[in-house]
């Protein structure tokens, strides 16, 4: 077992591999595969990541926004790098750095399409975003005409995929409205070629849909929380290997008499003896108030240990009563043994957060590059 010093986030790229080859075993052969590495790569280590799904073959990389894409390129990462919510004051850099965006609405692509001829550009790659039931971004079936046009006008773009999002493809009882998705993108992106008169890349399935739709995967396939560790279903969830494990340890240990209080606001009360532990880890790295008074919990020397009281900027306090332990000993957040989805169940609320939440002063620490 990694020991640690201080709190820190033990990321594994050995389960990265793992499950990139597991959700690569769902698709077929020719299928090219997208990794979401967005929100440093789901609060892991964007470049670390991205550098080993290049390393491991992925086709294509996605971020949020072009700053991200802009790190990883000056980090010598050269796979594409579509850019999932670019916004038109950041396209000088997005072209600067041959990344490539995602044009969802009228504005934004005739603002991109000014843009790119300004530069000289010529068949600059750019992706279609449909909306087709999520209501987030993109452009509907009224829009097809206007887009057609717009990229027949001009040599300064050329359209090299359209693509959707599922709203809901983990969950089964919303099986035909995701498949009236799919259809809608189906006939959306068959008409837009045929007016466009050449065929681009099609992609649509998330993690969630690479397992449930597989018929739906097109050409390309995205997967983001998948490559992390998390399915979004207890069944899948037990095909894939938490990447991220977080790690802190017990500052100081205290005897509380019955009737005392522990933290902010004496959110604790105890009515016994106790014992508790101080950890180094509070809502600034990423533990929200949320998890305090007993939802949440660490493991120490294989035991639960709840948090008590109020979580602190920098602090938690867990109760250790029970638990054979000493200043020094280490304390499991998260990890394979006990994954952030079950963490985050204790504060209703789902892997995604927990992962990305976690704060960038917290150490990274790489295994096996």
């Amino acid at each position: 077992m990694d020991k640690v010093g201080e709190t820190t986030l033990i990321l594994d790229l050995t389960a990265l591999e793992h499950n990139y080859n597991y959700l690569r075993s769902k698709v077929k052969p020719k299928t090219k595969f997208l990794g979401v590495v967005k929100a440093f790569a789901y609060g892991s280590d964007m470049i670390a990541i991205a550098q080993k799904l290049e390393q491991m073959g992925a086709d294509y990389l996605a971020v949020a926004y072009v700053s991200e894409g802009v790190l990883l390129r000056k980090v010598g990462v050269g796979l594409p790098i579509l850019v999932l919510h670019p916004l038109a004051s950041n396209f000088d850099d997005l072209i600067e750095n041959h990344l490539e965006p995602s044009l969802y609405s009228r504005n934004i692509l005739n603002q991109f399409i000014e843009t790119a001829n300004a530069k000289n550009q010529k068949d600059y790659p750019i992706h279609i975003k449909f909306n087709t039931g999520l209501n987030r971004l993109g452009f509907d079936d009224t829009d097809v005409d206007f887009i057609a046009k717009e990229a027949k006008k001009t040599n300064g773009i050329k359209i090299v995929s359209c693509f959707s999002h599922l709203a809901a493809s983990e969950d089964k009882n919303e099986r035909n409205f995701s498949l009236n998705q799919i259809n809608s993108f189906q006939n959306l992106s068959s008409t837009l070629m045929e007016k466009l008169g050449h065929t681009t890349m099609r992609h649509m399935l998330n993690t969630s849909g690479i397992i449930n739709y597989p018929e739906a995967q097109f050409e390309m396939v995205r997967s983001g929380i998948g490559l992390y560790g998390y399915g979004n279903q207890a069944e899948i969830d037990a095909q894939l290997q938490p990447v991220a494990t977080l790690k802190t340890i017990i500052s100081q240990i205290h005897l509380i008499d019955a009737n005392e209080s522990i933290g902010y606001n004496r959110a604790f009360k105890s009515n016994k003896p106790i014992k508790s532990a101080t950890l180094p880890i509070g809502h600034a790295d990423g533990i929200g108030r949320q998890y305090g008074k007993g939802k949440g919990f660490v493991t120490i020397n294989n035991k639960k240990a709840p948090i008590l009281g109020n979580v602190c900027m920098d602090m938690i306090m867990v109760d250790v009563t029970d638990i054979e332990c000493t200043e020094g000993d280490e304390a499991i957040v998260f990890g394979p043994q006990k994954s952030a989805e079950n963490l985050a169940a204790t504060a209703n609320t789902i892997s995604y957060e927990i992962l990305t939440a976690i704060s960038q002063r917290v150490k990274r620490e790489v295994k096996n590059k």
